[in-house]
């Protein structure tokens, strides 16, 4: 089977809701890249707001307002280990070439995700600094230490916390196109 050497970004997010945060993110890696895929995804060191289905559901919408075919939301690859998704990725695509993306605000996280050598091994990491979210200079030199690669992104995302919109349960740092969506199904309680 052929194998293809396109620049992909890899976008796994909680969506919890999609914000326009996340919004900013993927049309900023669709400037860059030549595919850029995404999916909802269940980080198990999150309490998620919304069940996965719910919150899939949101980020497909988003993705689907896009109407750019650089952009795809694919749910089959979600894991709540980054390592099997990218695999999964890499097999379903053939793609050789895969970066993925994380914010700034889980780097200090990251060497305790399961299987982080091989995640290493695979893939080329994408970071994007985050308002609030400094880059941890400590965790980079770790990255290095353990053979892994990384870029750090020229752009920066606003300070657009999906936990505040739910707590405060203010519409403004949504995208407009699931807002209609999360009244109609009453999710976040945005209407109590």
């Amino acid at each position: 089977m052929k194998k293809y050497s396109q620049k992909i970004a890899l976008f796994g997010t909680s969506a919890d809701p999609p914000t326009n945060g996340h919004k900013i993110i993927i049309e900023e890696l669709a400037k860059i890249y030549n595919f850029v895929i995404s999916y909802a995804s269940n980080n198990p060191n999150k309490k998620h707001k919304e069940n996965l289905f719910s919150r899939s559901i949101l980020l497909k919408t988003l993705i689907e307002d896009f109407k750019n075919p650089k952009i795809y939301f694919d749910q089959d690859l979600t894991s709540p280990w980054a390592i099997t998704t990218i695999k999964t990725c890499k097999k379903k695509y053939n793609f050789v070439d895969i970066d993925f993306v994380i914010g700034s605000d889980l780097l200090n996280e990251l060497t305790m995700w399961k299987n982080i050598n091989e995640l290493f091994k695979e893939v080329a990491l994408y970071i994007v600094p985050r308002e609030g979210h400094p880059i941890d200079l400590q965790t980079l030199k770790i990255i290095k230490k353990n053979h892994g690669n990384f870029k750090i992104s020229t752009f920066n995302v606003p300070n657009i916390s999906s936990s505040v919109i739910r707590e405060s349960k203010d519409y403004s740092g949504l995208p407009e196109c699931i807002i209609s969506l999360i009244e109609k199904k009453n999710l976040y309680n945005f209407l109590n």
